[in-house]
């Protein structure tokens, strides 16, 4: 029985595992074992990351029986979930929610968002306080509060909902709280669809539910699901993103100087500290439709696929020394948000949050400083990559 290395566990806080490097000067498609016997190919090149994610032959359908799920056990794949399916039912669903994440409306969101950031901070410094947790403060309630307003869905059942976030993406959970986690946040999300159908208001989910369930374009089952996703991605990635963004650059202080002088350059460092910090170190998963080649390697019809997106952002014949954090650099091309028809939909809201969140931090407060050394920090168990806390204080 042949032998594959096994797929990276241990995840340095800034950095990819040292081995995807490895690989990808030397086997940049090659078997790994994710589980059990369950030994798909890993990609860790950036162009070939981008043909399997825009080739229609690797197909995102998790329901389909080859598919390199994170953990064995994996529930069946939910209806609305629209992210692990293929076209047409992909199409359909994600073309229902594309008016809620235009450019344009996110736009319209950054004085809501900035509001946000403002009062996250005043309450941060009540009291003449001169320490925090950066995670529990401001990183995780900014990306809620946004994703909440954007939904309709009621901040004050916050808890509730990470709790429940925190069990369905663990890669170290039970499949059985998983699912219980799934059950109870769905019929919570029913339930507020269900309302918004009879008292509709000026969001997301009361447009899903009047104008998409209401005229049987989708089902009830469908927008709870599409719900969900939103809720769970939409605070998830960035709550995560965001305070190794702040260790980055503190951890650079030439950096963040640079960004202080001149606030023009921080769009172009939101996209290099999105392709630094790749946060989904669990990998994009595809199953193979057809046999296709890839760098000189067969993969054929049923075979599984994991895209190390944070190894194809470091891709050194992409990004000149790639390891290196340059908010100046040209970081356009990375794969951060994805690729292809799954790109990520609410990569402007996330964008906009890592903007103006970092911004007001660092101009609200210059002498910002970590209380603990990073290696001290506990990291996340979930399928995103961050830490769990970080405590920081300023004068």
């Amino acid at each position: 029985m042949t032998t594959h290395p096994p797929l990276p566990t241990d995840r340095p806080l800034l950095d990819p595992a040292p081995e995807y490097a490895k690989w990808q000067s030397d086997e940049p498609v090659l078997r790994v074992t994710i589980w059990g016997d369950n030994s798909p190919w890993l990609v860790t090149g950036h162009e070939d990351a981008r043909t399997v994610l825009a080739d229609p032959r690797f197909s995102a359908d998790a329901n389909h029986p080859d598919f390199p799920h994170t953990r064995p056990g994996a529930p069946p794949q939910a209806p609305g979930l629209f992210h692990q399916m293929d076209p047409p039912d992909h199409t359909r669903l994600r073309r229902m929610l594309i008016p809620d994440f235009t450019f344009r409306r996110i736009e319209q969101m950054e004085g809501a968002v900035q509001r946000i950031c403002d009062d996250l901070l005043d309450a941060m410094t009540d009291g003449d306080a001169t320490e925090a947790d950066l995670v529990a403060s401001y990183a995780l309630p900014l990306p809620t509060l946004a994703i909440c307003e954007l939904l309709g869905v009621p901040y004050e059942d916050h808890g509730f909902f990470r709790a429940k976030s925190n069990a369905l993406t663990s890669v170290a959970g039970d499949p059985a709280e998983a699912m219980a986690a799934r059950m109870a946040l769905y019929g919570y999300l029913r339930a507020l669809i269900e309302r918004r159908t009879h008292d509709p208001a000026d969001d997301l989910i009361s447009r899903l539910a009047t104008e998409r369930v209401a005229t049987g374009e989708a089902t009830l089952d469908e927008a709870t699901g599409m719900v969900s996703l939103l809720l769970l991605a939409g605070h998830e990635t960035t709550a995560n993103m965001f305070p190794l963004a702040v260790i980055a650059l503190l951890r650079h202080p030439a950096q963040l100087d640079a960004l202080r002088a001149d606030d023009s350059l921080w769009p172009g460092a939101v996209e290099e500290l999105l392709r630094h910090l790749t946060v989904i170190h669990s990998g994009i998963r595809r199953v193979a439709t057809q046999d296709v080649d890839l760098s000189g390697v067969r993969i054929r019809a049923g075979e599984g696929v994991v895209v190390a997106l944070q190894a194809a952002n470091r891709d050194p014949s992409v990004y000149a020394d790639p390891d290196a954090l340059d908010v100046r650099r040209d970081a356009s091309g990375h794969l951060a948000f994805g690729h292809g028809l799954h790109q990520c939909l609410g990569q402007s809201l996330a964008r906009t949050e890592l903007r103006l969140g970092l911004s007001t931090l660092f101009r609200r407060f210059p002498s910002l400083r970590m209380t603990a050394p990073p290696e001290s920090l506990a990291l996340s168990t979930s399928t995103v990559h961050g830490v769990r806390t970080l405590p920081v204080a300023w004068r």
